[in-house]
């Protein structure tokens, strides 16, 4: 049987390694819509593959250029055409892989519609976790999560949470785990990606570098998994084998392992509640790997994630905050404008003066985004 998908993100990192994922499964999704940002020259390409009925880029100028390039396929563009993708009734899931909170609105919109979400996206949940959670619920619809991490938790309870006593997400460490603070503040961009384990965007793997992802992680699990912040524990495991585990409340622990990939969590999402054999990734062979090791994770020369941690439990629009501010200060990183050590400085004075909504709407979330991306480059950065 066919399922009918669509990828909001298809030239990135995720969305690439996803049509990989369905090009080791013949005959099981027919692609109705694709969504790039301006990467239009990869975009062509999976058009002429792929042949969906509907694709959506970044601008309306993109859009104008495509259309005369392009044919039998219907072009959207911008905001609007991740919202018009994401809605439509032909769709059985959708991978939500594009980056901040472009998704938000379209994760929304195919909820409402009943349509399954395979999530690779962060921010939805950390800014927004109440509202699409919620949704969710009413709509009886399954959100699929994409991280490595919390599809290993999501796969050893079953999509079920009754008597678990805490559940274990793994870190890397990055690239400076081993890194005095000295090493890390002094740290360029190009060490900053060169991440030990995974391939991800530029983003996500600044983040990984000052374990803000794993942060914004554990924000992401206290939506998924309906547990409170206690009980959501990060330890450092540089091997990248055991990518969860849960702790149930007889003591038992089940964890989840294999190989580094994204391509295993990637066709779990997508193939819910159906395993194939899908693209080879190895069998995972301890007698090879020898040892696994453990470390709870040094808050002093990495504070976001502690910065993350409080921000949860803060509750009300603090996650939507920090996303924001966070976001802004580490494309700042990018562009050279800022230290590596900055981000968690800018994260952490953007939290401290920051007037929270306890229970906010879509416009509030959307609202304290904008005004918090604004602080960040009309103060924060100034003062530095």
């Amino acid at each position: 049987m066919t399922r009918t998908i669509s990828i909001l993100g298809s030239t990135g990192s995720i969305g690439k390694q996803a049509l990989e994922v369905i090009d080791g499964l013949p005959g099981k999704f027919s692609i109705f819509a694709l969504a790039a940002g301006n990467n239009i020259e990869l975009l062509k390409q999976q058009i002429t593959k792929y042949k969906p009925q509907v694709v959506s880029v970044g601008t309306e100028e993109l859009a104008l250029e495509l259309e005369k390039e392009v044919k039998n396929v219907k072009v959207l563009q911008g905001q609007e055409g991740l919202k018009q993708i994401a809605g439509d009734s032909q769709n059985e899931v959708l991978l939500v892989a594009v980056t901040g909170l472009n998704g938000l609105e379209p994760t929304i919109y195919a909820i409402e519609n009943g349509i399954d979400i395979a999530l690779a996206n962060k921010e939805t949940l950390v800014s927004a976790g109440s509202i699409v959670t919620g949704l969710a619920k009413e709509k009886n619809v399954n959100i699929i999560p994409v991280d490595s991490e919390h599809s290993a938790i999501y796969q050893c309870i079953g999509g079920k949470n009754s008597a678990i006593n805490k559940i274990i997400l793994t870190a890397s460490g990055g690239p400076f785990r081993t890194s005095s603070i000295k090493q890390i503040n002094n740290a360029d961009v190009e060490t900053t990606l060169a991440h030990p384990k995974w391939s991800m965007g530029s983003k996500i793997t600044v983040d990984s570098a000052t374990l803000m992802n794993k942060g914004l992680e554990v924000i992401e699990a206290h939506w998924l998994f309906s547990l409170d912040y206690k009980d959501i524990e990060v330890i450092i495991h540089p091997q990248s084998i055991v990518h969860g585990a849960v702790e149930f409340i007889d003591g038992s622990v089940i964890s989840q392992m294999g190989l580094p990939s994204m391509h295993i969590p990637i066709q779990f999402a997508i193939t819910y509640p159906e395993k194939f054999t899908g693209i080879k990734t190895g069998s995972l062979d301890l007698t090879q790997i020898s040892r696994l090791d453990f470390e709870k994770p040094d808050l002093n020369r990495f504070p976001c994630l502690e910065m993350a941690y409080e921000a949860g439990k803060n509750g009300g629009t603090y996650p939507a905050a920090l996303n924001a501010v966070n976001e802004e200060a580490v494309y700042a990183f990018l562009k050279g404008k800022i230290k590596l050590t900055d981000i968690a400085k800018i994260v952490s004075k953007a939290l401290e003066q920051h007037e929270n909504i306890p229970d906010p709407s879509f416009k509030d979330i959307m609202e304290v985004d904008k005004y918090s991306r604004k602080i960040v480059s009309e103060y924060l950065l100034s003062k530095l």
